[in-house]
């Protein structure tokens, strides 16, 4: 079925009021708009981030490797307000060059690192301090296939159903079902793997499960989009065993509140310099 009779020009030209909700920060170049600096705190670890699933990822791996015990992995959590344009600074183009959250700068070693892609920082993180990520070849292999799997999956998830379904200025028959169609292929994919595993790899919590459960596990709690019904998501039994048991950790329950200045104002920190922070 055909939504419109629209036929594509010869030559794109950027309409920059079109994009629904996010025009405002959208644009074909890349680049910083506007000077400014990143502040900078007092640990071996400065994030530059937002609470979306994609920011959750690494705060989560944050204080889980804080409630490992692990004090090397403290860090300063900034807030780019995305609606605002922070991520086009000077200072955050600088450690990411995408303008995409979040942005690391690892100050923990001889010389200053500087990562963007939350995968990248999962591994990074679990590599560097040898925690969340299986120690034997084949465990490794299962972890990384899951966590890019997220990487490769996420994009039509988001940018795709989320986009077109919650966020497109007008609603199109054909992109939301394509894209619904992809997202439940994608939930059963999840679903049928958690039947015989507790988790993404086997019986051990990894990188894997930080990376997928902020996108998918929101989804299934409704925390994205208010598809959860559209979507049936509660016919996933054994996604939703695996969602629920990951968002009772108290490591996933601070992990997203940092970075995050909406909804309930207990639930909000949008900068984190301790773990005295948590506690208000």
């Amino acid at each position: 079925m055909s939504d419109s009779s629209y036929t594509p020009p010869k030559i794109w030209q950027w309409d920059s009021a079109n994009g629904g909700k996010f025009a405002n920060i959208n644009r074909p170049i890349a680049g910083a708009t506007h000077e400014k600096e990143l502040p900078k705190g007092k640990h071996p670890f400065q994030l530059y981030s937002l609470a979306t699933p994609n920011g959750v990822k690494v705060t989560i791996l944050f204080e889980e490797l804080l409630a490992l015990g692990i004090k090397e992995a403290e860090y300063d959590a900034y807030l780019i307000d995305i609606s605002e344009g922070d991520q086009f600074s000077s200072g955050f183009v600088d450690v990411n060059p995408n303008s995409k959250i979040p942005a690391l700068v690892d100050n923990s070693g001889s010389e200053r690192l500087c990562l963007f892609e939350s995968g990248a920082m999962l591994l990074h993180l679990a590599e560097k301090f040898d925690a969340f990520i299986p120690k034997d070849v084949a465990g490794r292999a299962q972890c990384l296939s899951w966590l890019f799997w997220q990487v490769g999956s996420g994009p039509f998830l988001g940018g795709g159903f989320g986009h077109f379904y919650a966020y497109a200025p007008e609603k199109f028959e054909y992109p939301i079902n394509r894209f619904a169609m992809e997202v439940k292929r994608q939930l059963d994919v999840l679903d049928k793997h958690l039947e015989h595993n507790r988790y993404m790899c086997g019986d051990d919590y990894t990188i894997a499960d930080m990376a997928i459960w902020p996108w998918y596990g929101a989804l299934v709690l409704n925390k994205v989009y208010e598809a959860a019904e559209f979507l049936q998501v509660h016919t996933y039994k054994h996604l939703n065993r695996w969602t629920n048991e990951i968002n009772e950790r108290e490591a996933v329950i601070r992990g997203k509140m940092v970075n995050r200045s909406w909804g309930e104002e207990d639930e909000q920190l949008p900068e984190r310099h301790s773990g005295d922070d948590f506690k208000r």
